[in-house]
C-alpha cells in the first residue's frame, strides 16, 4: 500500500526547483531573482555568473537543478527553456540579541528565505 499519487500542479512543459532555508533575507534574494525573471535559461545562467552578489550563486545552482530537472525528468528542449516564474518566500526568523550600554539588550533578527524557480519551454513560433 503506498500514498495515491497526486496530481501535477504545474503544466506539462514547466519543471521546477525549489531550494528551502536560505540564510539571506528575501529582501536581497528577491533582488537577485529580478534579475533572472522571463529570460532565456542560458542567459539568466550568464546574469548569475558574473553578479557580483553573494546569494548569486545558490541562485545559479537552483536554476541549474530546474533546468535539470526539465532535462532529465520532464523530457524538455534545453535550448527553448526559460524562466517563467522566480519567487521568495519568507523562512525562519533566527531571534538574537546585542548587548548595548548601561546593561540593555537590542534585538537582532536574522532572517530566513525560500526560493522557487520555473522554468517554461517556449512555444515554438510557426
Amino acid at each position: 500500500m503506498s500514498k495515491q499519487a497526486r496530481e501535477r500542479r504545474l503544466k506539462d512543459n514547466e519543471a521546477q526547483a525549489v531550494l528551502r532555508t536560505i540564510r539571506t533575507s528575501p529582501r536581497k534574494l528577491n533582488l537577485v531573482a529580478e534579475l533572472i525573471r522571463g529570460k532565456a535559461a542560458s542567459s539568466a545562467l550568464a546574469e548569475l555568473t558574473f553578479s557580483k552578489r553573494r546569494i548569486a550563486g545558490t541562485v545559479k545552482k537552483v536554476l541549474q537543478a530546474a533546468i535539470a530537472n526539465a532535462e532529465n525528468n520532464h523530457q524538455l528542449d534545453v535550448d527553448r527553456l526559460y524562466v517563467a516564474e522566480a519567487h521568495v518566500g519568507q523562512s525562519l526568523k533566527m531571534r538574537r540579541f546585542q548587548a548595548r550600554g548601561r546593561g540593555r539588550a537590542s534585538s537582532v533578527t536574522k532572517l530566513f528565505s525560500h526560493l522557487t524557480v520555473i522554468v517554461r519551454e517556449r512555444q515554438e513560433s510557426a
